[in-house]
């Protein structure tokens, strides 16, 4: 997996979880989802996004130039 893919599926997985935290245990919860959502929106805006400078630092492989995403 690609860089791109990881940040979709730790964004996803955060706010799924968050929802069910909110939902079983505390409405305070969704605080987590507006983070994520936020991170996402500056991320596509600015071009910075703390996800991804933690995954590159990880070693997370960026898509290759002039490959299309499957």
């Amino acid at each position: 997996m690609y860089l791109d893919r990881y940040l979709r599926l730790i964004a996803g997985t955060v706010v799924l979880a968050s929802v069910a935290l909110a939902y079983f245990l505390d409405i305070r919860w969704l605080i987590l989802t507006s983070f994520v959502g936020v991170s996402l929106v500056l991320g596509g805006a600015v071009a910075r996004c703390p996800m991804i400078s933690i995954l590159r630092a990880l070693g997370v492989r960026e898509l290759p130039e002039g490959c299309s995403r499957a």
